[in-house]
C-alpha cells in the first residue's frame, strides 16, 4: 500500500510539472481512431490471408508489424532484429469415426467432428485405440487446497476419462466452491488435459456445455479439423494422453442416457464434496492419423529503451494470429480475424506511437510484443516468457489486450481477472480521468482470464492486466452491449465472417482503451514502482513482494 501511495505522489508530482504534462497530454492526443481503422483495415484484409502461421500470410503479417514498428520509432528487440523464432510442431489429426461398445456390443457410432471433435498432441503417425476402457471423474479436478480431489480412489491408468468442463462453484453458485460462478483455473480444459495425463490416463474427453465453456460446440469442432500447433519437444517431460477431445452435449446425452444416467443431474451431482467417479462399463476405439511438420513462427518485439533504468520494462502485448483459410461458411473461408485481434494489434500500435511521440522519454523501457500461436494454447507468450528480452524478474508488468469490439465508446472498463494486482487501482485512476467506472467481468464463469497472452506472464509472477470497455455503451446502455457481445461470440467469433465493416464500427471506445492503457504504462515507466498481487491472488506466491 505505502508503495502505490507513493507511485500516486509521483503521477501527482509528473502531473504538475508543465513541460512533462503538456509532453503526455500531446503524446495521448496522437491516439486517434483514424489510426485505428487504417491498421485494422488492413490487418483484416484478405491480403493478409488470415495470419496463420507457418503460412504465406504470416510472412505478410510479421513483416508489417516489424515495418509498423519501424515507422513508430521502436527499435528491433532481439538482436537487432524484430523477430523472435518460436520453433513448433503442427499436426494434423485425421480421424473419421469414434465407436463405443459396451460388452462388445457397439452403442454408437460418433460422427467426426460434429459429434466427437478428437485430436492427439502426440508427434506420432499414428494413434489406435482398441476397446479401451471408459471412466466418468466429475470435474477431472485435484485440487488439495480446496480439498477436491475428482481421481481419488479411481483406476483411470490406460483409460479414457470423460469429464465436465469448468468447475463445481459455475453450477452451484456457492462461493465457497472453488470461486464461485468465476472460473478457477482448474476449471479450464488446458488443465483437465494435463491433469488426465498426470493421473496416466490414455486419453480424455470432456462434455461439452456453452456457458461452462464460454463458446459453443462449433470452436472446438472446428479446431480439431484445423492443424494445430504445440512447442517443439517437451524439456519438461509433462506427460502427453495419446488423445483429447469433447463430445458435443447431445452426443453425451446419447451415451450417459444409454448407460442410464442423465448429463444434467450428474453434473449436480458432480459439484458436491466427496462425489465419486465410477466406471461407465463402455468402450471406446477410434484410429487417429497425424500429418506432422516442424518449422519454425515467429513473435515480433520492438523496444523502446528507458533513459534511466532500460533493464526494466513494461510489456504491452497483443497477438497476431489467427486461423487463416480454412473451412468455407457462406462463401468466404478466410479467417480475417478483424476483431480477433486485428482491433488489440491497432490499439497496440497506438500506444507505441504515443510513447514514441514524447519528447521526454520514461525511465523504464516500454516493449511492444506481438505473439504468435496464441490461438493454439498461449504459445507465442509462452516461448517468449522462457526467453525474455528482459528478465521476468525486471518485467514490471505485462498489458494485454485481445478481441476489442468497435462498439464505441464505453462508460465501463472491464478488467478480466479483477482483483488479482495493484494494476485494478491504477485503472480506477486512468478510468476516472475519461469519466469510466472499473468493474469485474460478468462473464468470469468463461475463464477469458486464463485464455490470452498475460496469462503466460502470469504463470512467471508479473502482474498484468486486461482491460476494456465491454459491458455498458455510453449512447446504448447495458443491454444494447451484452446484445452486441452475445451476436460476435455466437456469429463471428472463430469464423470467416469476423471482417472489418468500416460503415459498421466504431473505433472511439478502442481509441479511449487505448489512451487508458497509454495512461497505466505511462505512470509505471515514469516511476520506480513494482505492482504487487492481492493477498487473495492464487498468484502472489510466484513473485516475492
Amino acid at each position: 500500500m505505502k508503495k502505490l501511495l507513493f507511485l500516486l505522489q509521483i503521477i501527482i508530482i509528473s502531473s504538475a510539472c508543465t513541460t512533462r504534462k503538456a509532453d503526455f497530454n500531446n503524446a495521448l492526443k496522437t491516439i486517434n481512431s483514424k489510426d485505428l481503422e487504417n491498421y485494422v483495415s488492413e490487418l483484416g484484409s484478405d491480403r493478409f490471408m488470415g495470419r496463420k502461421p507457418f503460412t504465406e500470410g504470416e510472412t505478410i503479417t510479421i513483416n508489417y508489424l516489424a515495418e509498423q514498428l519501424k515507422q513508430i520509432g521502436f527499435e528491433p528487440a532481439f538482436n537487432g532484429s524484430y523477430y523472435q523464432e518460436v520453433p513448433m510442431a503442427e499436426i494434423n489429426s485425421s480421424i473419421d469415426k469414434v465407436i463405443i461398445t459396451k460388452s462388445s456390443k457397439t452403442l454408437f457410432i460418433f460422427k467426426t467432428p460434429d459429434e466427437a471433435a478428437i485430436v492427439s498432441p502426440r508427434p506420432d503417425t499414428v494413434i489406435t485405440v482398441s476397446d479401451q476402457e471408459m471412466v466418468f471423474a466429475g470435474f477431472g479436478i485435484v485440487a488439495p487446497e480446496y480439498g477436491w480431489n475428482d481421481y481419488a480412489d479411481l483406476d483411470v491408468k490406460n483409460k479414457t476419462v470423460v469429464v465436465m468442463i469448468n468447475d463445481p462453484g459455475l453450477y452451484t453458485g456457492d462461493s465457497s466452491l472453488f470461486k464461485g460462478r468465476e472460473m478457477a483455473y482448474y476449471g479450464r480444459w488446458t488443465y483437465k488435459y494435463e491433469e488426465a495425463a498426470r493421473q496416466g490416463a490414455a486419453g480424455i474427453i470432456i462434455i461439452h456445455e456453452t456457458e461452462g465453456a464460454g463458446y459453443p460446440y462449433t470452436i472446438p469442432r472446428k479446431s480439431s479439423i484445423s492443424q494445430r500447433l504445440y512447442l517443439q519437444g517437451n524439456d519438461n517431460k509433462e506427460p502427453l494422453c495419446l488423445f483429447t477431445g469433447w463430445f458435443s452435449a447431445e452426443a453425451a446425452d446419447k451415451l450417459f442416457n444409454k448407460c442410464g444416467l442423465d448429463v444434467a443431474r450428474l453434473r449436480q451431482e458432480s459439484c458436491k464434496k466427496g462425489f465419486k467417479g465410477f466406471p461407465m462399463n463402455t468402450h471406446i476405439s477410434l484410429n487417429i492419423r497425424n500429418n506432422i511438420r516442424y518449422d519454425k513462427s515467429m513473435n515480433v518485439a520492438g523496444i523502446l529503451k528507458g533513459t534511466k533504468r532500460p533493464d526494466e520494462c513494461i510489456v504491452y502485448t497483443a497477438h497476431w494470429d489467427h486461423f487463416g483459410i480454412g473451412e468455407m461458411e457462406d462463401g468466404d473461408s478466410i479467417y480475417n480475424g478483424a476483431v480477433d485481434n486485428g482491433t488489440a494489434m491497432a490499439w497496440e500500435l497506438a500506444i507505441g506511437k504515443a510513447f514514441s511521440s514524447l519528447k521526454h522519454k520514461p525511465g523504464r523501457s516500454i516493449i511492444l510484443l506481438f505473439p504468435t500461436a496464441e490461438e493454439q494454447g498461449l504459445i507465442g507468450s509462452t516461448y517468449y516468457t522462457e526467453h525474455p528480452l528482459i528478465e521476468m524478474e525486471k518485467t514490471v508488468a505485462c498489458i494485454n489486450n485481445d478481441g476489442l469490439l468497435p462498439m464505441g465508446q464505453m462508460k465501463d472498463v472491464t478488467i478480466t481477472g479483477y482483483g488479482q494486482s495493484d494494476l485494478d487501482s491504477l485503472a480506477r485512476i486512468a478510468a476516472a480521468e475519461q469519466d469510466r467506472y472499473v468493474t469485474g467481468d460478468p462473464e468470469s464463469h468463461t475463464g477469458m482470464y486464463f485464455r490470452s497472452d498475460h496469462f503466460s506472464f502470469v504463470l512467471k509472477g508479473v502482474p498484468s492486466l486486461y482491460a476494456k470497455g465491454s459491458t455498458e455503451s455510453r449512447n446504448y446502455g447495458k443491454d444494447w452491449a451484452t446484445k452486441y457481445r452475445k451476436e460476435y461470440i455466437e456469429n463471428k467469433y472463430h469464423r470467416p465472417s469476423d471482417n472489418f465493416e468500416k460503415d459498421k464500427w466504431n473505433l472511439d471506445g478502442i481509441a479511449e482503451d487505448a489512451a487508458l492503457a497509454f495512461r497505466i504504462g505511462y505512470d509505471l515507466a515514469i516511476s520506480d514502482y513494482f505492482p504487487k498481487w492481492k493477498p487473495v491472488s492464487e498468484f502472489k506466491t510466484l513473485r516475492d513482494n
